[in-house]
This record gives C-alpha cells, structure tokens and sequence, in this order.
C-alpha cells in the first residue's frame, strides 16, 4: 500500500508454499486478497511477490505475465518488490544453508535474477519503482569466488540499468546481509562493497543499481544498533534499497527455563542461526541444534551472564511467552529512523515467513496473523 511521503508498504508472500506460477497466484487469490479486505479494503493494495526460479520462468511464458498485470488492474492491486533471495523450494522441505544455492558465482543466480528485473520492470509503476532483494553473495561455508560475484553482478547491474532506462522506472537489486553470509553485518558490508566497488567498472552504476536490504531481524541477530548501522551504511554512498520488518527471538543462556523455552524452536526446515553476545564479544553457531549440543559438550563451563539472539523470524506483533523475548526493539528502532529521515528508505515489507513452523501459542490463522502485523506496524508510519 501506498504510504506518505511516496513510501510503499507490502508483506512477502513468501510466507505461502508456492513454487509454480499457478501456486503462486493460487497463492495471491486466496489468501492475499483476503488480506487486502483486512487492511485496506478501499485503497489500492501492493503486493510482496515471492517467485521461484521456475514461477519465474513460467511467468514469463506465453501470455502469463500480460494476463497477471490485467489481474492486479482489476483488483486494484500492484506489485513494487519481488523477494528474490529462495531460489527453489521453500517449505515443506529441508532448505536450510540450501537457501543460499544456487550463490552469486553462478550464471543460474544470474540468470533468475535478470529474469526478476525483466518481471519487476512490467510490474512497477514510475511512482514506485522495483526492487529485488537478494542472498549477500553467498554462504560463509561456500568459501566462495568473490571475484565471480563481483563479475556477476556488474552483469546484473548493467541489466538493472538497460531495463530502468527503457521503462524510466527506478530498479534496484538489495543485497540482504544475514548471519553467517557472505557479509553478515555492518562491518562486513561496508568492507564487501569497499571490495566491489574498487575494481567495478562503473562504481556509480553500482551504486546506483545495487544496495543493501536492510533485515530488522538479521541486523538485530547481529547485535548491530540500527541508527549506527544506518548512518554508516548511508554515510558510505551504498543504498537502502528496501527494509525487511521481523523481529528474531532472544533470551539468556544462563536460565535453565530459557534453554527448555527455545527448544520447540529446533525444527528442520530452516537454518536458525544463534549469535551470543558476552559482554561485547559474539559468538556464532551455525543453526540451534548446534548451539544446543554445544551446551551439552561444555556443560563444565562457568554460568556467566549473556544474551543468545535465534535467526527464527516471529509475528512482528508477537512477543513469546517469557522467560523468551523479541528484538522488536529493532524495529521501533529503525520507524523512528524513518521519521527522523524519511527519504533514507522508500521499500518496506513485512517479512515474516515462518508461520508454517512457529509453534503453536505463537500462531494463528494465516490470514489473521498478517493482518495482525499490519494492524500493529500502520499506526507507527
């Protein structure tokens, strides 16, 4: 939806296991639509896409995509950002460090990136423009080429801007950083595009075409202060391309009651990160279950007093049942960044895609439960 001044509001519709194109509109019939009826019944309503590489394809097939923008015209509905990170299957299966497959290296992340673009650019409209949000490069694990992701994305770039020019709509491809990314925080985005821009071509068709997708919950897994991570972001040339609104979970290793609380959050199709923080110095596990037997192996250890954060996105609204707790903070936070700079950002989406895997206290019907996040983030934009 359209927010003043000239900023746009959507959630991600990848929170509905859909992988076709005909799922995926399945998907905005359904449930999106009864979404809109929720929030915004009488304004014209965005819409959040989430297309897979072959939903992306197969969009682009035949008449499809002539079919689906007569659609959104008819419902009074429009699409100003697609979320490109997933390139396959992303529920019911075992995704975890998967999500990051295929990487930055490779001319298939290219390839359905560019398609994105050619999608997005039909979709935007001037007043909006489009953007694409996108894995950091690739996984810490992955040892990956970083000269191939520069190359691939100078590619990327110099289609973004051939696109943009053709259309004179403003498109742009956000970098999301997430815990054990290729950059995962602030630090190590800044120095990743000090890197890229060092031997891009064109340094200013980088900055121009390619930014940062600044995740509440990641940045706030980090343990990065949001007006902090901002100011440097911005004060470096890179930009905002879009915000993702979630909050992460968070408690203290040192209650035994805090340790049991977590557990039901340990299931197998995401890759849930734990960062500790003890007294400044971080500590990163790859997923829960790793965290969780490290507790067992170095159960000799001292109790000393910290602070866990879980890479397991909650219902912004939502705070878990205590001794657990959110960094809903962060997002407060970065809201009042926007009012203090409202021209810093002009993307957001509610991005909680975890609903089919939230435990049971924490979850409602799926319709219910995003018109929740609206109904609680509206008012404080």
């Amino acid at each position: 939806m359209h927010l003043a001044p000239d900023h746009h509001l959507a959630y991600c519709t990848n929170i509905h296991p859909a992988e076709t194109w005909e799922e995926t509109w399945s998907v905005l019939r359904e449930h999106t639509l009864k979404v809109r009826d929720q929030v915004a019944p009488d304004r014209p309503y965005a819409i959040g896409l989430r297309l897979s590489a072959q939903a992306a394809t197969e969009l682009l097939a035949d008449d499809n995509l002539t079919t689906f923008q007569q659609w959104l015209t008819v419902e009074n509905c429009d699409v100003f950002t697609i979320n490109g990170f997933p390139y396959g299957a992303f529920h019911g299966t075992r995704v975890k460090e998967n999500v990051y497959r295929p990487d930055w290296t490779t001319e298939e992340r290219l390839n359905y990136t560019n398609d994105l673009f050619t999608i997005i650019s039909s979709l935007s409209h001037p007043d909006s423009g489009g953007s694409v949000s996108t894995l950091p490069g690739s996984f810490k694990e992955f040892n990956a080429d970083e000269s191939a992701i520069f190359r691939n994305l100078e590619a990327c770039a110099k289609h973004i801007e051939k696109l943009a020019n053709h259309t004179g709509n403003d498109l742009h491809l956000g970098l999301e950083p997430e815990p054990l990314g290729h950059f995962e925080n602030t630090d190590e985005t800044l120095a990743f595009f000090e890197r890229f821009l060092a031997v891009a071509a064109d340094p200013d068709l980088i900055k121009r075409r390619i930014g940062i997708n600044y995740d509440t919950c990641h940045f706030a897994l980090e343990f990065d202060d949001c007006r902090t991570s901002l100011d440097a972001l911005r004060n470096a040339g890179l930009r905002i391309s879009k915000v993702h609104l979630s909050s992460a979970l968070e408690f203290s290793p040192s209650d035994p009651a805090a340790l049991e609380a977590i557990k039901p959050f340990d299931e197998p199709t995401y890759l849930h990160q734990v960062i500790v923080n003890e007294n400044g110095s971080l500590t990163r596990h790859k997923d829960l279950p790793s965290y969780l037997s490290s507790l067992i192996t170095d159960n000799q250890k001292p109790i000393t007093s910290s602070t866990a954060r879980v890479h397991f996105h909650i219902p912004l609204y939502a705070d878990p049942a205590p001794p657990l707790r959110s960094t809903q903070s962060h997002v407060t936070d970065l809201l009042a960044y926007r009012r203090d700079h409202p021209d810093f950002c002009t993307h957001y989406e509610i991005e909680t895609y975890t609903w089919g895997v939230l435990p049971g206290d924490l979850q409602t019907p799926i319709v219910e439960q995003i018109a929740n996040e609206y109904h609680w983030l509206l008012p404080q934009l």
